[in-house]
């Protein structure tokens, strides 16, 4: 199983220089992915913007938005941004989508919320058939660049009901989202199920995420930021929060755990703005 990272561009206050060198220090390190958060309203970096940054100043380590919401935006000109990052990265990227749940981000985009699962799949076959250098209509078309990846960047699924992920089969690589071993593999069997019923060969990847916070007062610190990222849930932020994995022993644990349920990689998001957070992580997994 591959481990990767989370970029801290969603923890409010950092600047700009230091995501730039956390990204760096994972580049360096045992870390298969770094992984972007998308929220807009909140006090975050744009992700695709965030990643075209980190795309210039890493080689190796590969890119993922875990998870974009492409109902924020025009599918157009995400198709594009898309494939300009891939090809600008090497082939590097992975777009982890859903169809998000939160309506304030929806009234600033502006963009409708109801009926944004039906539009999520017209993007998504819009987006491919830009990829592939189809027309998109009639006397319009092909748009460019031709991404790295052929067919366009990897696509992973985010979501947590049954609809949400049995949309993996029709239209994606794989299937993402944080969660327990148990509800992970629940939710990879409704994946697998609607990956067979599209007629497909092989098997879905399956990409797990995770917050952690390591090291003195890091986990009153990462409880903060949760608390503060998950305030809109009300209530049941308390589960958020019970999330956090505060030890090397809970890290070790957690690998241990999601590596019997067929995981090909497990991304830990970071909650403390700190550069030692990488470091206390890379000992750990390496």
């Amino acid at each position: 199983m591959k481990i990767g990272i989370g970029l801290p561009a969603t923890i409010p206050g950092v600047k700009p220089e230091f995501v730039l060198e956390w990204a760096r220090k994972s580049d360096e390190g045992h870390f298969s992915t770094l992984g972007v958060l998308d929220r807009l309203v909140y006090s975050n970096y744009e992700s695709m913007i965030t990643l075209a940054a980190v795309a210039g100043i890493t080689q190796r380590v590969r890119l993922m938005t875990t998870i974009l919401i492409p109902p924020l935006r025009n599918a157009g000109v995400l198709a594009k941004q898309a494939a300009t990052l891939d090809v600008i990265s090497g082939g590097r990227l992975t777009l982890g989508v859903a169809v998000g749940s939160r309506e304030d981000d929806f009234l600033v985009a502006p963009a409708l919320y109801k009926g944004r699962g039906k539009r999520f799949e017209e993007q998504l076959a819009l987006m491919k058939r830009i990829w592939s250098g189809e027309p998109v209509g009639e006397g319009v078309g092909p748009v460019g660049p031709p991404p790295h990846q052929s067919g366009g960047p990897e696509l992973l699924i985010g979501g947590v009901s049954p609809k949400a992920i049995s949309r993996v089969g029709r239209w994606a690589n794989g299937f993402i989202s944080p969660g327990s071993p148990d509800s992970l593999r629940d939710a990879y069997a409704i994946a697998e199920e609607s990956w067979k019923a599209a007629g497909r060969e092989g098997k879905p990847r399956l990409v797990g995420a995770a917050y952690y916070s390591l090291g003195p007062d890091a986990k009153e610190k990462g409880l903060g930021y949760l608390r503060d990222y998950y305030a809109y849930m009300g209530p049941a932020v308390d589960y958020m929060t019970q999330t956090l994995i505060a030890t090397p022993e809970a890290v070790r644990g957690t690998i241990e755990a999601f590596s019997g349920i067929e995981m090909g990689e497990l991304i830990f998001w970071p909650t403390v703005p700190d550069t030692d957070q990488v470091d206390r992580l890379a000992e750990i997994v390496g």
